[in-house]
């Protein structure tokens, strides 16, 4: 299914697992909005949390820790990530307008709460070598999954979307749950997804939930889009980075592809 939700000031929730198992999805998901001086505390006594900085200025208390974090945009700048335990908390000061994505699941599992920096995100430029004419390069960035974080029940990172451009794709599906959350550089930005055998168009502060077959997405021309992305382990059965193509479409990322571009008969 696909949200699109009016956000204001404050804390907006798009689902909750307590509700309808979060359409399906097993978390909850939300996007905070604050401007300066604003406080927000998190605490939750029986999920997992974590959350992504969209853009902002702030100071961030977890843990007997204080630290400044500053991101101006997510196109330019990678992300941070504070990924906390059931029962830990955090309280966030706003030195401007701020944005944070939100994302929670049940886990009974302790670890040590942890702010995922810049430097620490992995970052996959996939497509940068030329795959399917270059028509589908974009920057993978994942602050934590089952590799660095075995303990927790979910997956969080985000994409790059070039505007003209695909990602997500070759059409790929994986049976635990997805969600995506998109954040346009201009609030009038648009593309267009495939979520749950739907073709939705998408829009800021869009929230696709995918629980079954494949999916991939476009941006339209001069409208760049980071998205978030955050996968539910199922139980027994972790997301370990194993996406499965759609058949039809695997020859699209053959080296030896050849393509009719149009350039053929330029002249």
């Amino acid at each position: 299914m696909y949200i699109d939700k009016e956000c204001k000031r404050g804390y907006n929730e798009y689902i909750n697992c307590d509700v309808n198992n979060g359409e399906n999805s097993m978390m909850d998901v939300a996007l905070l909005i604050m401007e300066d001086g604003d406080t927000y505390s998190f605490h939750e006594e029986k999920k997992e949390m974590a959350w992504i900085m969209f853009e902002g200025k702030a100071t961030v208390e977890y843990a007997g820790r204080s630290v400044d974090i500053d991101r101006p945009n997510p196109f330019e700048y990678s992300t941070y990530c504070l990924h906390l335990c059931a029962g830990d908390g955090c309280t966030i000061t706003a030195h401007g307008h701020c944005e944070f994505y939100v994302q929670k699941t049940y886990n009974d599992n302790r670890f040590d709460a942890h702010l995922y920096t810049p430097e620490e995100t992995d970052t996959w430029r996939r497509g940068a070598d030329g795959e399917c004419n270059g028509c589908i390069k974009r920057d993978v960035r994942t602050s934590f999954d089952y590799g660095n974080a075995p303990y927790s029940n979910m997956v969080l990172g985000e994409v790059v979307n070039l505007p003209g451009k695909w990602s997500s794709y070759p059409p790929h599906w994986h049976p635990q749950p997805e969600v995506y959350f998109y954040h346009f550089d201009k609030p009038q930005g648009f593309g267009a997804g495939w979520v749950d055998d739907e073709v939705c168009e998408l829009h800021h502060n869009g929230l696709a939930v995918i629980t079954k077959n494949t999916h991939s997405m476009v941006m339209a021309p001069g409208y760049p889009c980071c998205y978030a992305w955050g996968i539910r382990h199922l139980p027994g059965n972790p997301w370990k980075k194993t996406r499965i193509d759609d058949p039809i479409h695997e020859w699209l990322v053959d080296p030896k592809a050849k393509f009719w571009t149009g350039e053929e008969n330029e002249g």
